[in-house]
């Protein structure tokens, strides 16, 4: 076991401290044990990294967007929809996740 003799403090509301106390008991550790717990399965965000998440996440709404108005345009054209045609922006679409999904990683993202 590490030595444990640092300590961190932090400025809680007597609501959060009775909360984070309520937790603590209810998974069976000390609030102390909790906490570290829970910082262990944070993730930092770096600024570049937020960007490409961002970029990732507007991507991925445009490529819904796109979804959306084909399912829209089937719905209203039952009897011309080609279902080849309809097919293929269904492929489209599912390369331009496959991409949104890449954006970042070849730049060392860790999302």
């Amino acid at each position: 076991m590490a030595d444990r003799t640092a300590l961190i403090a932090a400025r809680v509301t007597p609501a959060e401290h009775a909360a984070w106390r309520d937790k603590a008991t209810a998974a069976g550790v000390s609030p102390s044990v909790l906490l570290r717990e829970a910082m262990a399965r944070t993730r930092t965000w770096t600024a570049p990294a937020r960007a490409v998440e961002g970029e990732r996440t507007r991507q991925i709404a445009r490529i819904g967007n796109n979804l959306n108005q084909l399912a829209r345009w089937v719905n209203t054209h039952k009897t011309a929809a080609e279902a080849v045609t309809v097919i293929a922006h269904l492929v489209s679409f599912e390369r331009s996740l496959v991409a949104a999904a890449r954006i970042g990683r070849e730049v060392g993202d860790a999302g």
